[in-house]
Formats: C-alpha cells, structure tokens, sequence
C-alpha cells in the first residue's frame, strides 16, 4: 500500500530569498518491487506514484488529501534554526548620510 510524504521544503543553499517556500508538498512512497538496469545504471519501478508530487498552500489541505484518499502519511516537520530576517527599508541615499546611526 502505498503512503504519503508530506513536508514544508525549506530553501536551497543557492538561493538568499524566500522563493519556492511556504508550501507544503505530498509526495508518494510505493513499497512496489524495485529492480536494477545494469545497463543504464539506473534502480526502475513498475510504480508510476514515485514521480507525482503534489503542492498545498496549507498542512490541512494536505491532509484532507491525503485522508480524502485512504493514503497513510507521514509528516516530516524540519524546525527552521535560521533567525526570521527582517527587512529594513531604506533609500539609497542613506548609504551617504553623514549621521548615519552607529552600527549594532
């Protein structure tokens, strides 16, 4: 039977801002028999579920899916240990202020 992943992808280590975040994504585990090319190198599946993934705007309309369906899942929950950054507005000018405020 297969089950569900369901995660919040945090940020890449390439980006600095926030896009592709704040969403959660439903993923399928198939438990179907994997087998080895030899060929190509690659590990294949008679399952097709391992390529869909699907994205919510929130955690409940995940697991409504998720429960809508009969799937079991699990949630993967990752504690962001990274500081909420705060955006300071300022004009560019102020880079040339003479009684810029001291430094923290």
């Amino acid at each position: 039977m297969p089950y569900a992943r369901i995660f919040s992808p945090s940020k890449t280590a390439m980006q600095s801002g926030k896009d592709k975040t704040g969403f959660w994504t439903l993923q399928y585990n198939s438990n179907a028999d994997q087998f080895y090319d030899p060929v190509m190198g690659w590990t294949g599946s008679t399952s097709t579920l391992n390529q869909i993934s699907l994205d919510f705007d929130t955690l409940e309309r995940a697991l409504s899916f998720a429960k809508k369906l009969g799937l079991d899942y699990h949630i993967d929950t990752v504690v962001e240990t990274c500081h909420a950054s705060s955006l300071q507005k300022k004009a560019y000018a102020d880079n040339f202020r003479h009684n810029k405020p001291p430094l923290n």
